[in-house]
């Protein structure tokens, strides 16, 4: 695959993802050449974590995976849109999406509106 990404010096490039659905933006995760090609290899999001240097596919640990339905690049080809068919919730925490915890003006905690769609006790094991 070729790819012409801007990718950082990290060889990074940040990937936001989208419920092809609801449009409803789940989460923001980082991908290197690798992730992608893997990702359209299988027909599934796969990224690099920073913290753990490594790769990771999206639901090995969870089942809560993402299947791309379609993607975009931004007009500087620095960052990667992606419509999936989310299974499950997107956000380890439990919440279908990783912005479940909105923000009063002053940048406090104005609470969580939503239900947790899992128990990351029960799913996640240590």
């Amino acid at each position: 695959m070729e790819l012409s990404f801007k990718f950082n010096s990290d060889g990074l490039i940040p990937a936001i993802v989208q419920d092809a659905i609801s449009r409803r933006v789940l989460m923001l995760a980082w991908m290197n050449a690798a992730a992608i090609e893997k990702t359209f290899a299988t027909g599934f999001m796969h990224y690099w974590s920073r913290s753990r240097q490594q790769s990771w596919f999206k639901g090995e640990t969870s089942g809560h995976t993402q299947r791309v339905m379609s993607w975009a690049v931004d007009c500087d080809r620095d960052t990667l849109l992606f419509e999936v068919e989310q299974k499950g919730g997107a956000c380890h925490t439990g919440y279908e999406s990783c912005f479940f915890q909105t923000l009063h003006h002053d940048g406090t905690p104005a609470g969580v509106a939503e239900q947790r769609v899992f128990d990351p006790e029960k799913t996640y094991q240590k």
